[in-house]
This record gives C-alpha cells, structure tokens and sequence, in this order.
C-alpha cells in the first residue's frame, strides 16, 4: 500500500518510485527487531528503567525544539541523514510505563491528591506541554488521554478527576480556536465544501478517493487519487488510498485486523496477574477479595 500510495509522488521528487518504500522496510525491519529484542525483556528490567527511559525521552522532546526539522511549521522530527525520528512517539510509550511502575509504587496512596495524584498530573501535564510546543496538539490530546485512562484504573478518586476535568476542559477548548490552523481544521472537518480549495481540499479529495473505491475497489494501482491529487496521500491519507484500491470490503478486513490486534491486548492484559504489567485486572481482584472478606 505504501509502494501504490506513494510511487506517484516518489518519482516526482526523487527520480525514484521505491524511495518511501525503503525507508518504509528498513524502518519496519527495525521495528520488528526492536519488537524481538522487548519481547524477551522482563517487566522488571522495564519498571527499572522506568525513569531513565522518561528522562531521555523528555531530552528528545526538548532537542526537537531546538535542532528539530521544521515540516510545514512545526518541529516534530529530529533529523539523521535523510531519515528521522519522531520523539513524541518514544514518549507516548515511556510515559505508559512510568506511569504504570509509578502507580504500582503508590499502591492506596494514589487516592490521596497531594501526595498520589497530584506528581502524576504534574508529571502528564509537563509532557503534554513540550509536545504542545512543536506544536503538535493532536498527540497532546492522545498523551493526556491515555495517561488519563491509566491513572483512572490505577485506582485514583474520580472525583478529583473530574474537578479537574472542570478546569482542564475549558483549556483544551480554547487552545483548540485560539490558532487560526487549528479552527480551519475542525471547520474544515465539520464542512469541507465551504473552502473546497483551501482547507478543505485534502479531505475532499479523500472522499472522491472513497467514493471512486466503492465496494470492492478500483484495484491495486488504478486509482487517480495517488497522482498528486491527494496530498500526502502515503501518510496521514493512506486510508483513503486503500479505499480507492480495495474498496469497502478491503477497508473494512483492514480495520479487523486493527479490532484483532486490539482484542489480544486486552485478553494479554487481563490475564496478567502483575499489577504493573495490567492495573485495571488487579485492582478488581482487589476490590472484590475486599468484599468477600467485608
């Protein structure tokens, strides 16, 4: 998909159709090396590497700012030759395990806000803060989030998190119009066709791409959507590449394998019995030994 996606534009720029290609196997030959490697790290070695890993994580997240590469206005890649690495995505996975091993750390005392919740918020805050600043808001969102969800199954008092949602809300809202980017984007969304050339452009685009796909697609390779009529069609749009070639029927065992991969998650998550490895498991057991024994 990325070869189709992306031959088009390839050849445009860099005389070469298999130039995303390349990069896109070595860094996937990478990856499922660095996949091997963690798969056979014990969960202790990574709960002590906890901070370490944070800690370099948050340098990345500052030298991005400073030497970072600038790509259509914001810094989010450090460059290395003709390759670079997107800190934001090492940090979404130190933060998960910082937080975790913290958590497991405070055990009950997590419910108290001063001294358990409050280092966890401060923490997630600051970190969302050096992402806002590239500025990348999107994967702020994603980071509060996610930290949000794990602190929420740690066993913290929802009503300090509510309150705090109460605060943070308002925050969120307002930096979200305060860009005139940002409010181009989600009025773009909400209706593409009233700057169809402008902000516009790229969704609609991708629309044509979907609807030209139809139930069972144009085929590998015979699509229009790739020859530079959609933007950035190998990356953030490469869904509606796939719905062009494969059609409805493609896109939708595309998203199952997604929906798969997500349920093995949860099922490896809930048969844990290590309270670092799956808070949420744990914590019910606990909740309900704490009842038979009531």
């Amino acid at each position: 998909m990325v070869f189709s996606a992306s031959s088009a534009n390839a050849l445009y720029k860099y005389d070469t159709s298999w130039y995303f290609v390349k990069k896109q196997f070595i860094f996937s030959f990478l990856g499922l090396l660095l996949m091997v490697v963690l798969m056979n790290v014990p969960f202790q070695i990574l709960k002590r590497w906890s901070r370490p890993l944070l800690l370099a994580s948050i340098v990345t997240l500052i030298l991005v700012l400073v030497v970072g590469v600038q790509i259509n206005g914001a810094k989010r890649w450090i460059g290395v030759g003709s390759f670079g690495i997107q800190p934001t995505e090492f940090v979404k996975i130190s933060v998960v395990i910082f937080l975790a091993a913290l958590i497991d750390k405070k055990g009950d005392k997590i419910r108290d806000f001063k001294t358990g919740l409050s280092p966890l918020l401060l923490l997630t805050g600051f970190v969302a803060f050096l992402i806002l600043l590239q500025p990348d808001f999107g994967s702020s969102l994603i980071l509060l989030f996610v930290s949000g969800t794990i602190i929420i199954m740690g066993g913290a008092n929802l009503w300090h998190l509510l309150k705090l949602v109460f605060v943070i809300a308002p925050i969120c809202v307002y930096l979200a119009v305060s860009k005139s980017y940002r409010l181009e984007r989600i009025t773009s969304f909400m209706n593409p066709w009233e700057d169809s050339s402008g902000t516009g452009y790229q969704l609609i685009q991708s629309l044509f791409a979907l609807g030209h796909g139809g139930l069972t697609g144009a085929g590998i390779g015979k699509i229009i959507q790739k020859l530079r009529y959609l933007p950035e069609a190998h990356t953030d749009f490469i869904f509606a590449i796939m719905g062009e070639e494969l059609g409805f029927v493609g896109v939708v065992f595309f998203i199952l394998i997604y929906a798969i991969f997500l349920a093995r998650g949860f099922i490896v998550a809930f048969q844990s019995s290590n309270f670092f490895w799956s808070i949420a498991r744990d914590r019910y057991c606990q909740y309900d030994r704490d009842s038979i024994r009531i």
